[in-house]
């Protein structure tokens, strides 16, 4: 009985103190024999510049997430303030994404390319590793779509969207 109750200790303090730290925000998108899929995440981060890789985590159990999870290849969009609306959008598991009011296309090697305001990159996925409840990806970047405008980075924060602009900067 003690150790469990550690546990659940342990779990709600590891939830309060990734909570309490920001985290960029991004959707990451796949195509899958259904069709497109996509989801938000805050779990990417970059691995290597040489070559260019990133990791991220899914909750594979089923919908779209399962989806990414057995894909070849992912497009990883990296949000800013103005894709506020995406990111709602992907991040509950009951909204229309790819209907006929969300813009977007496939890039020409057939992933699904969202129209926003931050840098899209697709990636091959490189490993898959069981990681407690979630599965930990690798991925190589493999083409980078730039971004045409600039703008305030969008984080995820104590259970809620921020930006990260030069208002936030500290003094050094």
């Amino acid at each position: 009985m003690t150790v469990q109750l550690q546990e659940t200790r342990l779990a709600r303090d590891f939830k309060a103190a990734f909570g309490a730290h920001p985290a960029g925000v991004s959707i990451i998108t796949a195509d899958s024999p259904t069709g497109p899929v996509g989801i938000t995440a805050s779990s990417v981060a970059s691995v290597s510049v040489d070559p260019p890789l990133l990791a991220f985590s899914l909750a594979a159990g089923s919908g779209s997430a399962a989806a990414i999870a057995v894909a070849d290849t992912v497009v990883v969009h990296l949000l800013r303030v103005g894709d506020l609306e995406l990111a709602k959008c992907f991040a509950s598991s009951t909204s229309e994404r790819f209907n006929g009011s969300m813009v977007w296309t496939r890039l020409d090697t057939g992933e699904p390319l969202l129209a926003h305001s931050g840098h899209a990159l697709r990636c091959k996925v490189l490993s898959r590793t069981p990681a407690g409840g979630s599965l930990l990806l690798a991925a190589e970047v493999l083409e980078i779509v730039v971004a045409e405008t600039t703008g305030e980075a969008m984080v995820y924060h104590s259970r809620a969207f921020h930006r990260l602009g030069g208002h936030s900067i500290l003094p050094g």
